[in-house]
């Protein structure tokens, strides 16, 4: 009887050891096996999170280094003349400029309600000044100049210019309408625009259906097209795709409401027809 109860107590002794010495270590293995999980969420997600910042950094970073520019643009207007200067950071005069479209500088100046198109070639009177005759009234403006300095970065900005005294009253800047039919009648000559679908950062092609009309190339192309964005800050240039048709490319990187200006020449006159559309 003692033998059988001995027997007894050792077995029950040895089922309870095991009992505790199994609790002991499956437990211990579900525990790190969930809390190595839940790092590797957390690092996985740190990671993400560090490259993101990271790509958005630099991201940033290039866009201010395109938006760098070496050379400082100054524009006035002065008894009635337009003065431009040209200077690198140093304040030595810029002089070396590529020809673009047969011309060494471009000026594009618009009023504030973009109202008033312009677009001028001043010529050089000094080294890095450029000049010419003011057709512009009493107001407030936008100018652009556009270049292409041989080694030195620059992108084209808005400056302001300041003619006379206006009524700063009067300064805010009116919504534009988008145009309903792209079609326009200046002078007798009827342009129509289409486009493919204004969407950002897609191309868009604009293709120009000038009626019969026969254009002469105008400063080394079939026409010239500017664009800007409603407040005047966002500045595009376009040439044409091909030589013999009014076909242009460009691309938005906004959405917004912008304003067309398409330059045409037939029979040695310039026309300017406007559009203003939607981007999205």
């Amino acid at each position: 009887m003692k033998k059988w109860m001995l027997s007894a107590i050792v077995y029950l002794g040895i089922v309870i050891v095991g009992y505790f010495t199994y609790e002991a270590i499956f437990m211990e293995d579900k525990s790190v096996d969930t809390h190595g999980t839940s790092v590797d969420e957390t690092e996985e997600k740190s990671e993400n999170h560090t490259s993101h910042s990271s790509a958005e950094n630099a991201h940033e970073h290039g866009e201010q280094a395109n938006s760098e520019s070496a050379v400082n643009v100054t524009v006035k207007e002065e008894n009635k003349t337009i003065v431009l200067n040209l200077e690198d950071h140093s304040g030595n005069p810029v002089t070396d400029l590529e020809i673009n479209h047969e011309k060494r500088l471009h000026l594009i100046v618009v009023d504030d309600h973009l109202d008033q198109y312009f677009h001028l070639h001043p010529e050089e009177t000094a080294p890095g000044q450029f000049e010419i005759a003011s057709p512009l009234e009493e107001g407030t403006y936008k100018a652009f100049v556009d270049i292409k300095p041989k080694n030195l970065d620059y992108e084209v900005q808005p400056i302001p210019v300041t003619v006379g005294k206006p009524n700063t009253d009067d300064h805010s800047h009116g919504s534009l309408e988008v145009d309903q039919q792209l079609e326009k009648t200046i002078d007798g000559n009827k342009v129509t625009m289409s486009t493919t679908p204004l969407f950002v950062d897609e191309p868009v092609t604009l293709t120009f259906d000038v009626h019969g009309a026969k254009l002469e190339p105008y400063l080394g192309a079939l026409g010239h097209v500017v664009i800007l964005d409603e407040l005047g800050e966002e500045y595009l240039h376009v040439h044409p795709l091909e030589e013999e048709n009014p076909v242009f490319e460009t691309q938005f990187s906004q959405p917004g409401i912008y304003k067309i200006w398409a330059e045409f020449q037939e029979n040695g006159k310039v026309t300017v027809y406007p559009f203003v559309v939607e981007v999205k």
